[in-house]
């Protein structure tokens, strides 16, 4: 190559890469921060760990797992939606905090217009299980014993507004019954009162309540989603109880700022779905009863309107009200 053309090529490169956004400059450059809206040591923290880690060793540069938990997510989300829009802050956003809390109270941000969707990460149903003292072994004794004496059976949840509550409020609105919700602060001190036999019913994720399940001491009567759970291949699904179409389902997906230029959005995309296709990331999530779901950003937006439509009906139907 001669000197003026290689002068020419030279400077074609830096026009190039002038004619960027400098944001996304940046994200190539900048230290990424994975925001998570709960404390260390669940589950969505346990998976943005792993996610994170991958990300790590893919984009070369150091990513940062954030968990500001309060507020049941709601925190971590009014945080990314006015933080930098460069491609450095993504959140690892939940059902609750994209599809329920704005339908219940006043929050700092709008889901659909301060944060923008970039991939589905994992989704998993609960299962709903009872004491052994409950004395019921389907989930058709246990709405007929809630028919028979209304009022009489109770079932736990992670907090007003949890998946798993609004999982019974589902079951209750479509088979005419009226359980009574006993909400707890987490998903422990609710699994410790049902295996003490201080409530009689708990929609658990299936990774919890697996080994109880194993050694008798829980009763499960069926799945909240549309599929049956590889941890409790057995047990049927709610909506092949007699329930056509009964969905809650837990998910966590990744969302970015909603003023992020659209060419990072979609080099976010391509960047996590390749980590949660990677087989060695799928097969540890699958160990936690977590199953990888990786999408477009069109189809999380559907998901979180779709989502947001129905649990929004279903509190004002109930009149749900936060704690």
């Amino acid at each position: 190559m001669d000197r003026r053309r290689f002068i020419a090529v030279a400077a074609g490169a830096v026009l190039a890469a002038a004619a960027l956004p400098v944001s996304a400059q940046e994200f190539a450059a900048k230290p990424i921060t994975l925001v998570v809206g709960f404390a260390a040591g669940g589950a969505a923290d346990g998976a943005a760990r792993l996610i994170a880690k991958k990300l790590q060793e893919n984009l070369g540069q150091t990513v940062v797992v954030d968990n500001r938990a309060g507020a049941g997510g709601n925190l971590a989300h009014q945080y990314v939606a006015g933080a930098p829009a460069d491609g450095s802050v993504i959140l690892l956003g939940s059902v609750g905090p994209l599809c329920v809390a704005p339908h219940m109270m006043k929050v700092g941000y709008d889901p659909q217009k301060d944060l923008a969707p970039l991939t589905m990460g994992v989704s998993f149903p609960n299962v709903l299980v009872v004491h052994a003292d409950v004395g019921v072994k389907t989930l058709g004794e246990f709405i007929a014993k809630a028919k028979a004496k209304p009022g009489s059976l109770d079932y736990a949840s992670t907090g007003n507004g949890s998946a798993s509550h609004l999982a019974g409020e589902l079951l209750n609105q479509r088979a005419g019954i009226d359980t009574v919700h006993i909400p707890y602060k987490g998903g422990a001190p609710a699994m410790q009162d049902l295996l003490g036999g201080r409530v009689g019913a708990y929609y658990s994720t299936p990774a919890t309540a697996g080994p109880h399940i194993a050694t008798g001491r829980l009763i499960p009567l069926a799945t909240t989603g549309l599929a049956r759970s590889a941890f409790v291949p057995n047990v049927p699904t709610v909506a092949e109880s007699g329930f056509p179409g009964f969905n809650a389902t837990n998910w966590y997906a990744f969302v970015a700022p909603g003023k992020t230029p659209t060419p990072i959005l979609e080099r976010w995309n391509r960047e996590l779905v390749k980590v949660l296709s990677a087989p060695d990331v799928k097969a540890e999530l699958d160990k936690h009863g977590l199953t990888p779901a990786p999408g477009t950003r069109e189809e999380l937006a559907r998901v979180i309107e779709s989502e947001s439509k129905v649990w929004g009906q279903l509190i004002r139907d109930r009149k749900i009200k936060p704690d």
